[in-house]
């Protein structure tokens, strides 16, 4: 990941926006460029949008793939995968709909891809954010070992991590929601 230059959020989100090609997040008020993924990485993610979609009523969540901004103090992490409930959409885009998609308050479910070229930086520097905004479900999926490690927040603001390398996976936050390991990584 080369970082360019500091620069503030709303530079930042101009940014974004105008160059809408390129991934960019800022971590620290310092802008990070994403690399390319791997096959992998990208083959994982798009099975992954489609388990979850048909068990998502649109009206009630809405899922993201690598566009929508999640903003904790002074960083914007763009997650690979991530849940948002409709009205919180509609409040974001009623406010203004041409801003770029940040959200600030914690999401049901958080979902980070291993990849050669990010899971480095994703699991030094984008997990622990995502556990200091308090996002209450938080997955991490090595499609390489073909794990899904689950962090769950708990009422206490603690998290419990669990490994899964096989089977259903219930998500915790989104009652009734699952993901079928063996056709995760098939």
């Amino acid at each position: 990941m080369a970082v360019a230059q500091r620069i503030d959020a709303a530079a930042y989100e101009r940014l974004a926006l105008e160059e809408a090609g390129r991934f960019v997040e800022l971590r620290d008020s310092m802008l990070v460029e994403k690399p390319a993924v791997s096959f992998g990485h990208a083959r994982t993610i798009e099975r992954f949008s489609r388990q979850l979609r048909p068990q998502l009523d649109p009206d009630d969540h809405l899922i993201f793939v690598e566009s929508a901004r999640l903003r904790g103090g002074e960083s914007y992490l763009i997650p690979d995968l991530v849940v948002i409930p409709a009205e919180v959409e509609r409040a974001a885009f009623d406010r203004d709909p041409h801003r770029l998609a940040v959200y600030d308050d914690p999401v049901p479910l958080v979902v980070e891809v291993w990849s050669p070229s990010t899971g480095a930086y994703d699991t030094r520097t984008k997990l622990p954010l995502y556990l200091a905004r308090g996002d209450r479900e938080i997955w991490f999926v090595d499609p390489f070992e073909r794990t899904l490690s689950a962090s769950v927040r708990r009422a206490d603001g603690t998290y419990e991590e669990t490994i899964h390398t096989a089977g259903i996976v219930e998500c915790a936050s989104l009652p009734g929601v699952r993901v079928d390991l063996g056709a995760l990584f098939g």
